[in-house]
């Protein structure tokens, strides 16, 4: 991609690439935005702006005057302090042994409950739900029926209520919803909400997650327990080198 002059502000030439840097430097939901060419010209526009006000701080001499000067220092300090830190952190890594051990040793951590997904179809009456279960019966689709007859906001999705653990729905629902076979509908059952025609469309059983699966999330914790701890061990070691004085 050509590499085009935008704008020029007392010489200084403001490129495609430099909106492009800029705009790398906002959080992603604003990037979106700036990404634009609405968004890119606004920016652009500021960057002018920017430019205009330090030729001008430069013309009144503001880079030399004393509060400037402490804000640049204060800059300094804060950019080399976080320099170091950083290249210290970096240093410390994660092995896939290190990770395969925290994994083996802390299995329970990494259980994925037994879970089912279902649809169903709310109603009033038991004897609703007896019409609505004969004209499953007779040929209508569960989902077409649950948009039809059910009362529960899930209808607008067919009923699917997506996979849910024990513990998550009402006693009587969780006990029929998981005793039923796949694709088979469930007699009526009440509820303090009315009464169900429950359908099981899948079944997950009870496993542990495999090392493949989590091991990444696992050296992403291990790594930040690291460096904290690298960063306390090394503010301790300091102390010891660099006289530090606490009043309290």
């Amino acid at each position: 991609m050509e590499n085009k002059i935008l704008a020029i502000v007392n010489g200084v030439q403001i490129l495609d690439k430099h909106l492009d840097e800029a705009i790398m430097r906002y959080p992603a939901d604003r990037r979106q935005y700036l990404e634009t060419p609405v968004g890119r010209e606004q920016l652009l526009e500021q960057m002018i702006s920017f430019e205009l006000m330090y030729n001008y701080g430069k013309e009144l001499g503001t880079d030399s005057s004393e509060e400037y000067l402490n804000q640049v220092e204060k800059a300094k300090k804060d950019l080399l302090t976080q320099i170091v830190i950083g290249n210290e952190l970096s240093k410390v890594e994660i092995s896939d042994d290190e990770a395969e051990k925290y994994y083996n040793d802390n299995k329970e951590n990494f259980k994925e409950m037994e879970q089912v997904q279902a649809k169903h179809i709310l109603v009033e009456t038991e004897e609703e739900a007896n019409e609505v279960a004969k004209k499953i019966a007779e040929g209508l689709s569960f989902e077409e029926a649950a948009q039809s007859h059910s009362s529960c906001p899930s209808s607008q999705n067919g009923g699917d209520l997506g996979f849910f653990t024990r513990g998550r729905m009402v006693p009587e629902f969780e006990e029929a919803a998981f005793k039923l076979n796949l694709g088979e509908v469930s007699a009526p059952v009440q509820t303090q909400f009315g009464f169900h025609l429950i359908k099981v469309e899948d079944k997950k059983e009870e496993r542990v997650k495999p090392l493949e699966e989590v091991k990444e999330v696992i050296k992403q914790n291990l790594l930040q327990e690291k460096q904290n701890q690298r960063y306390f061990d090394l503010t301790e070691e300091l102390k010891s080198k660099y006289r530090v004085e606490v009043y309290k």
